[in-house]
């Protein structure tokens, strides 16, 4: 069984508006080694839309981007992508997955399926899961900015306090920080 690892950009405040945080070369790199640590790929439906109208226009070269951004569409093109979602139930970007009504059993499946791990990206989602108890490990970068503007990570709030134990830190040359957490 893989570990389903939650991460996501965020700034001091923690806004996860993916617009405020700083997305450059070294940025784009640490998420492509994230993303080819881990075996699939996990979103909600709205974070899946946002990225389903852009990436694969990157990953064909229909839109011109830095190699380290290439590098990031074209892997994301063959990354299997479950989504969450009740509202839709086609998803026809390649390798792209409905994940079943119930939530719980619809990602555990995945879990269980890829010894490598499920990467989840999206913090509405993250909230969901975390009620659940599905989060096995938290890799969150932190950006030195104050957005002053949500969305705010789990703004819809958890039942309980998570206890995290930090596994490692990594400070960019940006200045922000990548922190990885274990849940207990």
């Amino acid at each position: 069984m893989g570990l389903l690892t939650f991460s996501i950009n965020l700034t001091l405040d923690g806004c996860v508006d993916h617009q405020e945080g700083i997305a450059d070369d070294e940025t784009h790199a640490f998420f492509t080694r994230l993303m080819d640590e881990n075996g699939a790929m996990l979103s909600g439906r709205v974070t899946y839309e946002m990225m389903e109208r852009y990436w694969p226009t990157v990953a064909s070269g229909e839109v011109d981007a830095p190699a380290a951004i290439r590098e990031w569409a074209v892997k994301l093109e063959d990354k299997p992508k479950y989504v969450a979602s009740t509202t839709r139930t086609t998803f026809p970007w390649t390798n792209s997955h409905h994940l079943g009504s119930d939530l719980h059993a619809a990602v555990q499946a995945p879990k269980d399926a890829t010894p490598a791990g499920v990467l989840l990206g999206s913090g509405k989602l993250a909230t969901e899961l975390d009620r659940l108890n599905l989060i096995d490990e938290y890799k969150l970068v932190v950006h030195p900015r104050i957005a002053g503007h949500g969305p705010t990570l789990y703004h819809a709030g958890l039942s309980a306090t998570r206890r995290l134990e930090l596994l490692s830190t990594k400070l960019f040359s940006n200045g922000a920080v990548a922190m990885h957490y274990r849940a207990h």
